[in-house]
This record gives C-alpha cells, sequence and structure tokens, in this order.
C-alpha cells in the first residue's frame, strides 16, 4: 500500500471476537465506568515512534480525504474523528478499552480506539498479513464513523431496542457489511485520486475481511457454526460488501439495510 506523509471471553476468545464487531454499540463490550476523554496516545512516551503509529496515522489521513470529499459533493460537511493509539487499556467515553477486545469505534466521543498490538494477532492468528490488511480495518472503524455521522447507529441501536436478539443480531450484520462497503468506498477513491493501492492489496484486503467472518471464527473457535448468532456476517459477505465498496466506488451501493440479499 503506498501512502504518503500523515498530513491531517466472557473469555479471552470471545472478547476477541467480540473486538472484531468493530463499533457495535461499544458499551455492550466495555466495562462501564465514568471516564475522562481520551488522549491521542495512551502512552504518548512509548508510542511516538512506534512504526505502527505513524502507518495508522497516515491512513486515517487518507481515509479523511476521501470522506470530506465524498460529504461536500453531498452538501454536507465531514466531521474528523479523533484517534486514540492504546496498548493494553485505555479511558473512552464508552468505557475502558482493553487490549483483548482490539480496534473499536466509540460514537460517544466519535473516538477511533486502535490497539497496536491487535496488528500482530491479525498476521499470526488470523492469518491477515500485509499492510492494505490494516489499513481495511482502520477504515473500516471508519466506516462507524460514517454511520454516526449519518444517522445510522442512533436508527439501529433504537430498533434494536424493540427487536429479539436474533432479530438485533440480522440488523448488527446488516451495519458491519455497511461498513466494510464503505471501507472499500474509500480504497476506490484513494486509488483514483492518490493511487494508494499497490499489487496484491485487493487480495490482502480481502483475506482480512474473510479471516474474520463469523462463519469462520465461530467454525476455529467452537467447532461449529450458529448462524442465529453472527453479528458481522460470514467471510463471504465480508468479501462481498467489500468488493461492492471497491469496486463502484458509490456510498448509495452500500445500503444493506434494504438490500435484496447479503
Amino acid at each position: 500500500m503506498r501512502m504518503g506523509p500523515a498530513v491531517g471471553g466472557i473469555g479471552g476468545v470471545v472478547l476477541l471476537i467480540a473486538a472484531l464487531v468493530l463499533g457495535v454499540d461499544p458499551r455492550q463490550l466495555l466495562e462501564q465506568a465514568p471516564q475522562s476523554a481520551a488522549v491521542a496516545l495512551e502512552d504518548s512516551a512509548a508510542l511516538a515512534n512506534d512504526p505502527g503509529r505513524i502507518f495508522v496515522s497516515q491512513v486515517l489521513a487518507d481515509t479523511e480525504d476521501t470522506w470530506n470529499d465524498l460529504f461536500r459533493a453531498s452538501g454536507s460537511s465531514y466531521e474528523e474523528p479523533r484517534l486514540v493509539l492504546f496498548r493494553t487499556a485505555t479511558p473512552s467515553a464508552c468505557g475502558t478499552g482493553q487490549s483483548a477486545m482490539g480496534p473499536f469505534y466509540c460514537s460517544l466521543d466519535q473516538r477511533i480506539y486502535i490497539d497496536l498490538s491487535f496488528y500482530e494477532d491479525l498476521r499470526t492468528r488470523f492469518g491477515a498479513d500485509g499492510d492494505f490488511a490494516q489499513a481495511y480495518v482502520i477504515a473500516h472503524e471508519v466506516g462507524h464513523h460514517v454511520q454516526n455521522l449519518t444517522g445510522t447507529l442512533q436508527r439501529t441501536a433504537s430498533l434494536r431496542q424493540r427487536m429479539s436478539q436474533v432479530e438485533g443480531n440480522q440488523l448488527s450484520v446488516m451495519q458491519e457489511l455497511q461498513a466494510d462497503c464503505y471501507a472499500g468506498v474509500w480504497a476506490n477513491h484513494g486509488h483514483r485520486s492518490r493511487q494508494i493501492l499497490e499489487a496484491g492489496d485487493i487480495e490482502e484486503g480481502l483475506n482480512a475481511a474473510a479471516a474474520i467472518g463469523d462463519d469462520r471464527l465461530q467454525r476455529e473457535t467452537q467447532g461449529r457454526v450458529v448462524p442465529e448468532a453472527f453479528t458481522h456476517g460470514t467471510s463471504a459477505q465480508r468479501m462481498r460488501w467489500f468488493r461492492r465498496g471497491l469496486e463502484t466506488g458509490d456510498v448509495n451501493a452500500c445500503d444493506t439495510f434494504n438490500a435484496s440479499s447479503l
């Protein structure tokens, strides 16, 4: 992936899988406790020169270029999210984030929380190697921020309160797949405008999407697949919606909530 200078569980297994919810109401995942606003770096001395910090910041800056353009074209303005990098644990407006949970988006403070050690897990545990695999995760979190700005997170949270668990899970799948599609939209526009993609990048992104599909995670951790418990979508669905955004570059093509099939 070609990037320029930044401008701009219930057991350990379940917690790690829950981290891959990637933004679905973090209050369900985090410890509830009053917290002050998180700072940009949990330990600035330790993280200031971390190569992961530089890369994540570069990717976030590139997503800002794309989403600023897209919001402007639709007659609105894009409110950029804040980025919080940490190791071990960090406070957030949604509670305490911990390393075992991985990346998440908190709609209450419009911040994206990235545990830098997660990327080693992505490579070694999930077999999703490469810088674009990492970029896909960041862009997915940004997708949740876009959903927050457009009111999608609020609408789904309201609907979920009136649904059964199974119905709520299906709604969560739609929300997650839309964030996957938004990640693809970013990659499309980023490459057209700034040539950010290199050979093999698309395959890395698709591999990452497949690696964190509900069916694959369930099969690997519990030996069986329970579709009623899906909250993110199957590997095939995650790949399909990421690819749809990537190929079309069209936000309107990401309407998972009204799609005839996922």
